[in-house]
């Protein structure tokens, strides 16, 4: 791949996987999270990744970030996947304005602030890409998760505008929309209660739940040069969940 990626979300899970992959495909990746210990763990494991330690809520983290990142390999930037997210559980009138301001910061403001400091160099870029992990909850619901779905959805609208405006330069934006996939979020709920990681393992058609790695292959499809023509566009990686709705 030869190219620059900013990976966010990178400790573990999906950002993590998806870290590894680019790395292991050429790319030079910058992987950030707030979380330093496992992200240093995962920068000993290929010398094509570089970690950041910040958190991307704090204002000025998404433009240190590129900044970061353009110092890797000669002032490029190719890739930026918008992958760190929370979830908070709470009913609508028991959700605290803290905690709903928590997760669209995380998962909504954050994205923006680092698609703003990076779209002029994605659009100088040969072949520019944006990634974001979304949800299927950007698209459906479940009990508890007014912020996250809110957060999700308002992501899918971002990446749609940003395909937009990023198209003339013959650069791409598109989301993907995980479905149960075994990352840190849902881990301890699941290892505590095998009973409801066995449902939602038999709602995917595939009868499975999935796995960071499943994530990471799309995102390294949306990064490549395979995907050239694809842009404002949702992919589902939830092994056929959404066949069922």
């Amino acid at each position: 791949m030869g190219r620059v990626a900013i990976v966010t979300g990178a400790a573990s899970g999906i950002g993590a996987a998806s870290s590894s992959l680019f790395a292991a495909h050429g790319a030079h990746v910058l992987a950030v999270d707030r979380d330093p210990d496992p992200l240093m763990a995962l920068a000993d494991s290929h010398p094509r990744i570089s970690p950041l330690t910040v958190d991307l809520s704090d204002g000025d983290a998404p433009a240190l970030c590129v900044e970061a990142a353009r110092r890797l390999a000669g002032g490029r930037l190719d890739i930026v996947f918008a992958n760190a997210g929370i979830a908070v559980s709470a009913p609508v009138a028991g959700h605290g304005d803290a905690d709903w301001q928590r997760v669209l910061d995380v998962n909504l403001s954050a994205s923006f602030r680092l698609a703003r400091a990076a779209i002029e160099a994605l659009c100088a870029a040969p072949a520019g890409r944006f990634i974001a992990t979304a949800s299927l909850m950007a698209d459906h619901t479940d009990h508890g998760l007014a912020a996250y779905c809110a957060s999700k959805a308002g992501l899918t609208g971002l990446v749609r505008a940003l395909a937009l405006e990023m198209g003339r330069h013959g650069a791409t934006a598109n989301w993907i929309e995980p479905g149960a996939i075994r990352t840190g979020m849902t881990a301890a709920l699941w290892d505590a209660r095998p009973d409801i990681a066995e449902i939602w393992a038999r709602k995917a058609v595939l009868r499975r739940l999935g796995n960071p790695d499943d994530v990471a292959r799309v995102a390294l499809f949306l990064a490549s040069d395979d995907s050239a023509f694809v842009t404002g566009q949702g992919i589902a990686v939830d092994g056929g969940m959404t066949l069922r709705a």
